[in-house]
């Protein structure tokens, strides 16, 4: 083993949370934090994970470390990871929690934006895992915890590629899971419903059906998904009202769950 190698087996395990300048990713930083592990905090959006990463330090003593990059640009996990090579710290942990919507009918949405969206929710994600996933195996520990969507079980009109690409982060995560099993190193998909945050007001759907339900504060979705992830569990849903709505879609046909999922999208 070389010396670099060898430096790198001895580096601080930590944990990767991209996103994590607001909405679930922060929640899930500041509950990961709470249980006293170290954090790396990728986002877009430099303030902000400055911000948060002074604020974890202070209030939870923990090392946190930030780096403001677009996980839409083509290179961007590339990156990441050498990025995070360089800080000498160890990802035991890595949760891709990246991720926007573009809403709206297919023939007006905008292409670039829905190009870019499915570069962060599909591609970042799948690239991240290739990188950091060889060496969680060869260590024989690693956790992994995927943010998918009630979404990545129901094909939603005006929602069509968004939900499409929650539907590969659901099946990429389960498919993966199971390569990985007897590795020491679990995959967990979290897949929340509607939630408090910014993201549904950024893409223009805060005054849908489905924000007049219940809608879960993204505080208890982090404490679910982590307890989650660092238990191994494969699939997590939150909420009590998120698990009966997928059970009941689960047994209708097809169609009718993209019918009721449309009534569910429009205002």
């Amino acid at each position: 083993m070389s010396r670099k190698d060898r430096r790198s087996e001895k580096a601080r395990p930590g944990v990767l949370v991209t996103g994590a300048s607001s909405g679930i990713g922060e929640a899930i930083a500041r509950e990961f934090a709470r249980r006293g592990h170290d954090l790396v905090l990728v986002a877009r959006h430099e303030q902000r994970l400055s911000e948060l990463a002074r604020s974890l330090r202070d209030e939870q003593g923990i090392s946190a470390v930030h780096l403001s990059c677009d996980l839409s640009q083509a290179d961007a996990h590339e990156q990441v990871h050498h990025w995070v090579r360089k800080q000498g710290v160890s990802v035991d942990i890595l949760v891709n929690n990246a991720g926007f919507d573009v809403f709206g009918p297919v023939s007006e949405t905008d292409m670039q934006q829905e190009a870019d969206m499915l570069a962060v929710n599909i591609r970042a994600l799948t690239m991240l895992t290739k990188l950091f996933l060889p060496r969680m195996i060869k260590r024989g520990r690693g956790r992994i915890l995927n943010i998918g969507s009630t979404g990545s079980f129901i094909p939603t009109p005006y929602n069509a590629v968004y939900c499409a690409s929650k539907a590969y982060v659901l099946s990429f995560s389960a498919a993966l899971a199971e390569e990985c099993r007897g590795t020491g190193v679990s995959v967990t998909c979290l897949c929340p419903g509607a939630t408090h945050t910014r993201f549904h007001e950024r893409a223009g759907m805060q005054g849908i059906t489905l924000m007049k339900f219940p809608v879960m504060d993204a505080a208890s979705v982090a404490r679910t998904g982590v307890a989650a992830c660092l238990s191994g569990r494969r699939l997590v849903v939150p909420g009590v009202f998120n698990k009966l709505s997928m059970y009941t879609m689960s047994l209708m046909p097809l169609a009718w769950r993209v019918k009721l999922a449309r009534s569910f999208i429009t205002e």
